[in-house]
């Protein structure tokens, strides 16, 4: 009778070691999902920073293009003026 009483005994400590291991394997699975939440949220406003970021170089891109063109005009107008300058004070 001592014998089965000790088996039961060891039953109910592994019954209970068992479910203190869920408990901990859930709470060790919602802390994973929590971090996965984290991660995800980081990497999707990284996304959006990256497509902004993006956005602006292309915009810039076309501001420098413009700044050239407008350059190949301005260039030469100054030059002229300047030469009509000289030529108005040396003549």
């Amino acid at each position: 009778m001592d014998t089965e009483s000790e088996t039961v005994s060891l039953l109910r400590d592994i019954r209970d070691q068992q479910r203190l291991q869920l408990e901990r394997q859930s709470e060790a699975l919602a802390m994973q999902r929590e971090h996965y939440e984290i991660a995800k949220r980081q990497f999707e406003r990284a996304e959006r920073l990256q497509e902004r970021a993006e956005q602006l170089q292309l915009r810039s891109a076309g501001v420098v293009a413009f700044a050239r063109k407008l350059l190949w005009v301005i260039l030469p107008l100054i030059l002229f003026l300047v030469g009509i300058l000289f030529w108005m004070l040396f003549r």
